[in-house]
């Protein structure tokens, strides 16, 4: 990549999601010296997780190297590190032992998991924010019905076939939606003991509905869809424990070896780094120029800034919303950079909101408009082909689901890397090691329906 022009101003991005590479890609060819960091060298399309986890998409097909993605950007160079705080007299950028100076800063680091104040149950109840995280719960899922097919005790039998996601958010409905196809569909001729499609799928939902920002009626047909694939919705649901026993819903115990977590996330530590206010999620609070009071060099986007809607509520944590801020920031740096006339506060052009409920169904809102069943499939199908990086990308998820309407199978159903076992369970290999899971930092910002950044 480039080499540094000391007249240029730096720019410094945090987090290489839909948000930072969108300023960084907005910022190409702009007399600025870029450096993105990350702790990952990929981009991921967080949406299509879930699809990864129930082997639908291997990794490979929802990520792609920072590094090729800005490969012909002379004016950017990627650092591959953990940012660990800012120091704002300074103006650097603290990661490890390394300080990285800035002009600008751009805080783009998304969201995590948030357990409301239960983080013990985060090794018992995985979310779905990074590709570890997917591979882990694929891992689980498929194990699951392996160790069932061996298992001689019908109670164990049973418990290694209950499945329960907690959150009825568009990941949890996404994710009960395609682990009932798994069982009913692509696993179902796979075994001769077990019969998958006698798998219980629960999802619980604390809320009186499923997809509560979407329209009632969008709900009541997402309800009735994961019904027709036999998934046990319970609504007004809340968790009250999670243990390696399994979870209790309510005064019900529900014993699972399989637990995914779809109920919350909050945001990232960028608030603590910064010494500024943030609301109870984490979130940045922002001017209408999406930059930090008092730090007109410092901008928070994404999920982690509280950046208020057109209607007063925080605007969502999808990729619309995240690529539409990268822009916006990256759009002023040049104004200032020329001084243009002031440049007008961000606002948020609404694309829609998108879920998935299994093959072939989904629902969509924009505005007054709603669309559901097939239709509402093939939308949301070409959105999310449409936001995936790279030509590669967009192709083989585009066979994938090709072959997967066609056959119903799923070919991806690797149990890679033997599994770590769950704590309080020994693995029937001897291992008895504890499940591990990806360690809760901050909270990130609230989730919300549609395309997740």
């Amino acid at each position: 990549m480039g080499r540094s022009n000391p007249a240029n101003p730096r720019v410094v991005i945090v987090g290489a999601g839909f948000c930072g590479l969108s300023a960084a890609k907005a910022l190409s060819g702009a007399r600025f010296d870029i450096t993105v960091i990350d702790r990952h060298n990929y981009h991921l399309f967080q949406p299509l997780l879930y699809q990864v986890a129930t082997a639908g998409l291997s990794p490979a097909d929802i990520a792609a190297p920072i590094r090729s993605i800005l490969v012909g950007q002379s004016n950017a160079t990627v650092l591959l590190a953990t940012v660990s705080g800012v120091d704002t007299e300074t103006r650097e950028v603290v990661a490890g032992d390394r300080r990285i100076p800035y002009d600008v800063l751009i805080i783009a680091t998304g969201a995590q998991h948030a357990y409301f104040g239960h983080d013990d149950w985060e090794p018992y109840a995985p979310g779905l924010k990074t590709i570890d995280d997917a591979t882990k719960v694929r891992a689980r899922i498929l194990l699951a019905f392996e160790r069932a097919e061996n298992e001689q005790d019908p109670a164990l039998k049973q418990r290694l076939l209950n499945f329960v996601i907690v959150g009825g958010g568009p990941t949890g409905v996404e994710m009960a939606g395609a682990i009932a196809e798994l069982a009913n569909r692509a696993l179902a001729k796979d075994f001769r003991t077990i019969d998958p499609r006698s798998a219980r799928i629960i999802l619980a939902e604390a809320g009186d509905r499923l997809l509560t920002p979407f329209d009632p009626t969008l709900s009541a047909k997402a309800l009735q869809a994961l019904k027709h694939l036999g998934v046990d919705v319970r609504l007004g649901a809340a968790v009250t424990a999670c243990d390696a026993s399994g979870v209790r819903i309510g005064s019900e115990h529900i014993p699972t070896e399989t637990v995914v977590w779809a109920a919350g996330v909050m945001a990232s530590p960028a608030g603590a780094w910064l010494g500024v206010p943030t609301d109870r999620a984490g979130r940045v609070m922002v001017g209408p120029d999406l930059s930090v009071a008092g730090h007109p060099d410092i901008f928070v986007i994404g999920d982690t800034a509280l950046v208020p809607g057109s209607d007063g509520k925080p605007l969502p944590g999808v990729a619309p919303v995240a690529k539409q801020q990268g822009q916006y920031v990256a759009g002023l740096l040049r104004a200032r950079s020329t001084q243009a006339k002031p440049h007008a506060a961000f606002r948020y052009r609404d694309f829609g909101s998108l879920a998935t409920i299994g093959r072939k169904l989904a629902v969509m809102q924009q505005g007054r408009f709603k669309l559901s069943g097939f239709p509402a499939w093939l939308v949301w199908s070409v959105a999310h082909i449409y936001f995936l990086i790279g030509f590669r990308n967009r192709l083989m998820v585009a066979l994938h689901w090709l072959w997967n309407y066609v056959t119903f199978q799923r070919g991806t159903r690797l149990i890679t890397g033997y599994p770590e076992s769950r704590p309080g369970h020994v693995a029937e290999h001897g291992d008895g090691a504890s499940a591990r899971g990806v360690p809760v930092a901050q909270p990130e910002a609230l989730g919300t329906p549609g395309m997740r950044p």
